[in-house]
């Protein structure tokens, strides 16, 4: 379904709900795949950059980085677990990952510790996410975005 095919007030309301169930989860589940195809999922704590850019801390010996660094198209969901049946809301993105480089580092960085101090768990410095410190800065960023919709359907959200 194209943006055409949305009437203007529900392509905005599908928006807005992809919003607001980015800015109110903590977690994301990001699944990846090894070089021969082999899936993995798993949660990761992240923060995002106007909804396109998602940015977590791992180890770059952790299984979903090797994945990224192999084969770097990834899926992501956000949603609340809580829910009843019926009940769930959710958005999904397809993606590109990688580790952050050098030249996007700071700016990222600065949107990780803005949400990270958001939540009580305070600021995230340079020294922590760049050898010989153990964590790396990741970040996938989404090509396509699509929020849960009525009977099962994924309604493209443009965000």
């Amino acid at each position: 379904m194209s943006k055409s095919e949305l009437l203007p007030e529900d392509a905005a309301d599908v928006a807005a709900l992809a919003r607001s169930l980015i800015d109110a989860n903590f977690y994301l589940t990001l699944a990846s795949a090894d070089d021969s195809g082999r899936p993995w999922a798993t949660p990761v704590w992240f923060a995002h950059d106007h909804y396109t850019e998602f940015v977590w801390i791992s180890r770059p010996d952790a299984r979903h980085s090797l994945n990224i660094a192999a084969r770097s198209e990834v899926g992501i969901v956000i949603f609340d677990s809580t829910v009843g049946v019926g009940e769930a809301k959710a958005i999904y993105a397809e993606a590109d990952a990688e580790e952050v480089g050098a030249d996007d580092r700071d700016r990222l960085l600065t949107a990780f510790s803005r949400r990270s101090q958001s939540w009580g768990a305070g600021q995230v410095t340079r020294g922590e996410v760049v050898a010989p410190a153990p964590h790396r800065l990741y970040r996938a960023t989404a090509r396509a975005h699509f929020v849960l919709g009525p009977n099962d359907q994924r309604l493209p959200a443009y965000l």
